[in-house]
């Protein structure tokens, strides 16, 4: 772990990002005919680098290779006066894991919400993800809540 560096994404780290991103997307099933639009994912990559926009992405880097990626942003709440983080995704490559590099990125996550002044960093993974449930119980408490989603038809 002592060669990991984490650090925020650059506009010329773009093809180095894009497989880590297909990664992610592929392992929660997003891939081939339910692939995300490739729009999707040029309004993601631009979102990084608009100082205007809360999404904020982080990469871990050994050796000039990116081997994890971690994406947040930031929103206000109903229960907190300060904005809460939200860390939305975190991969890191098959090869690369067992190095600490998910808790390296979660806790970069959580430095820069405290930077920010947010008062809280939250995540959420599938239930049959138990490799990163080992980690998130290690780093982070089961708020036990449980999510549900309803897609409006026709938007991106």
């Amino acid at each position: 772990m002592a060669d990991i560096r984490i650090r925020p994404v650059t506009l010329a780290d773009f093809h180095a990002w894009l497989p880590l991103w297909d990664g992610y997307n592929a392992f929660y099933g997003r891939a081939g005919p339910t692939a995300l639009f490739p729009a999707i994912t040029q309004a993601t990559w631009g979102r990084f680098h608009d100082t205007a926009e809360p999404v904020h992405a982080l990469v871990a880097e050994d050796d000039g290779q990116l081997l994890g990626l971690a994406h947040y942003l930031f929103h206000r709440s109903t229960t907190a006066i300060a904005d809460t983080c939200y860390l939305q995704d975190l991969f890191t490559t098959e090869a690369a894991r067992g190095r600490g590099i998910g808790s390296a990125l979660i806790t970069a996550v959580h430095d820069r919400a405290r930077i920010a002044g947010s008062g809280r960093v939250y995540w959420q993974t599938h239930e049959s993800n138990a490799v990163a449930r080992r980690l998130y119980d290690q780093v982070g408490e089961d708020s036990g809540f449980i999510v549900y989603r309803k897609l409006v038809e026709g938007i991106a």
